[in-house]
């Protein structure tokens, strides 16, 4: 049995978290002038016109379903390789077989499934 004294972690003093790839840190965002986050955005957004927004339509995501599912190793491997949130690229892959699957086969029905 080892000796060394249990590390405890408090969340009381920590700094603040940067967020990961993909997530927004809103707060700076709010302090951010529109010429600040011009200059930071991507090439492709640079010349958007200006009613690219107007038809804009929100989409709230549905909520995940935790499952448990077995993939052959290289498979798991190659898209855990590609970075961080692979399982929802993973997920943005079998939606895109579905969605196709579903254009080939519109008279079939959709069975949702959640148990």
């Amino acid at each position: 049995m080892s000796t060394k004294p249990i590390a405890r972690h408090s969340r009381r003093n920590a700094k603040p978290r940067v967020p990961s790839r993909g997530r927004a840190n809103l707060a700076l965002l709010h302090e951010a002038s529109d010429a600040a986050i011009r200059r930071s955005a991507p090439p492709e957004l640079t010349d958007l016109p200006a009613d690219f927004w107007d038809d804009a339509v929100p989409v709230i995501p549905e909520a995940k379903v935790p499952i448990s599912l077995r993939v052959d190793g290289d498979v798991l491997a190659w898209f855990r390789d590609e970075g961080p949130r692979y399982q929802s690229r993973m997920n943005a892959v079998l939606r895109s077989y579905m969605e196709s699957a579903r254009r080939r086969s519109p008279d079939k029905k959709s069975r949702a499934r959640t148990d």
